[in-house]
């Protein structure tokens, strides 16, 4: 468990990036294509907790990057070499673009200044997209990571950007996998060896400073 001055000093607002993984109405909203994990994410408090942490950025001016997994229509893209991806195409609710599917989900508010990462490919958000070269250009030191689903895209986050050098730090309240007890099960024994662990009020508390003028 670190520190609260620890913390603050990996929460550098000039320097720290808030991602939130595939925090979109088709996985955690009302009418998600994964209702189990939907259900994880607000009955937990995870979903609450990553808009907390958004707010926060947005109040502190920390850089928030909002990653959107989706496909289009026909396909085209898309992975098959998987039984993820094979399920995915059968699902009733299609992570399609453009659609309500593929929108930011309540209560995560988004802003003009924030950045929304959108893949068609792949289970990370890091490998094979845009974020790694936005979090070089905009001096990312810490990244946040947030969001859904601890089982795949979270661990898969956590690594892409541990290999690519960034320190990372998760708020454990603020992701959910399935089944519930899954998810402390993998922070404890994964997550943990590679990234900082905390809770979204010890996030909070350390991104708590005097305002410094958001990144150009």
């Amino acid at each position: 468990m670190p520190s609260s001055a620890q913390l603050s000093e990996l929460l550098d607002p000039a320097t720290t990036v808030l991602l939130t993984v595939e925090c979109q109405q088709g996985v955690v909203g009302p009418d998600s294509a994964l209702p189990e994990l939907a259900q994880e994410a607000r009955s937990s408090g995870a979903l609450d907790n990553v808009a907390r942490l958004v707010a926060a950025a947005h109040e502190s001016g920390v850089q928030v990057i909002h990653a959107i997994a989706e496909r289009r229509p026909d396909g085209r893209g898309a992975n098959h070499n998987a039984r993820l991806f094979r399920a995915a195409e059968r699902l009733p609710v299609q992570q399609l673009s453009g659609t309500a599917a593929v929108r930011v989900a309540a209560p995560i508010e988004v802003t003009e200044e924030d950045l929304v990462v959108r893949r068609l490919h792949g289970l990370s958000p890091v490998q094979g997209t845009d974020v790694d070269a936005l979090l070089r250009n905009l001096g990312c030191r810490t990244l946040v990571v947030t969001g859904v689903s601890a089982n795949v895209a979270i661990p898969n986050t956590v690594f892409d950007a541990v290999n690519r050098g960034y320190v990372v730090v998760v708020p454990r309240d603020a992701i959910a996998g399935v089944p519930s007890d899954y998810t402390p099960a993998m922070i404890r024994h994964t997550l943990a060896l590679v990234a900082t662990v905390a809770t979204t009020d010890e996030v909070l508390g350390g991104l708590k400073r005097p305002s410094r003028v958001r990144r150009a």
